[in-house]
């Protein structure tokens, strides 16, 4: 005969749960890193190379671990809250990161990966990233269109994740990526009005 069923494991519920029992537990809080850790990771490493990524990814749960208190644990996902983070992280490199694209649409050539960086290749699906023109209408965007573009693309997150990444409202995000699709179009030489996915760009 068997006993009663042995009490759920801390930190197995959902973020905000996890995020709530760290306070108590500190320890809990390495179950984020694991799970999100290595997208935060290619995600930075996409726009500034791995080196700087490794600083991103770990300044990003550093900060997180930090203001853990001030989470809203009406969220069950912590994603775009660890998004948001790492994106003003990003933000404060955003020169280094025009500079790369600017290079790289100038020359065809990107320095970060000559330099053992995975800036922009990662698999063959992804080539199309490493155009020059790509790279110029990309660093031709204002930063809050850039970021709200590549959370979209690259990051994968939906419209409201964006949202609450940047805590921007949902009709904000939606003008930044029209507009940003639209100069990305136009800088490719592309019909405006052509409506295509942003997984186009990613």
């Amino acid at each position: 005969m068997s006993g009663p069923p042995p009490p759920p494991t801390a930190g197995t519920g959902d973020d905000a749960e996890i995020v709530v029992q760290s306070l108590e537990q500190s320890e809990l809080f390495a179950l984020l890193y694991d799970r999100y850790a290595p997208d935060i990771h290619r995600y930075a490493a996409r726009r500034l190379g791995d080196s700087a990524a490794d600083d991103i990814t770990a300044d990003t749960f550093l900060v997180a671990f930090r203001i853990r208190s001030r989470y809203d644990r009406t969220r069950a996902n912590a994603r775009p809250w660890l998004y948001g983070i790492a994106g003003n992280l990003i933000g404060k490199q955003r020169r280094a990161e025009v500079r790369a694209l600017r290079a790289l649409a100038r020359t065809g050539h990107d320095p970060l990966a000559a330099s053992g960086g995975e800036f922009w290749l990662e698999d063959a699906d992804s080539r199309i990233a490493a155009q020059g023109p790509l790279a110029g209408a990309l660093a031709g965007l204002s930063a809050p269109d850039r970021h709200v573009l590549l959370l979209v693309a690259w990051a994968e997150l939906t419209y409201q994740e964006v949202a609450e990444a940047l805590d921007i409202p949902v009709g904000t995000v939606r003008s930044r990526l029209n507009r940003a699709r639209r100069k990305v179009r136009t800088a490719l030489g592309a019909d405006p009005a052509f409506v295509i996915d942003v997984a186009e760009v990613a």
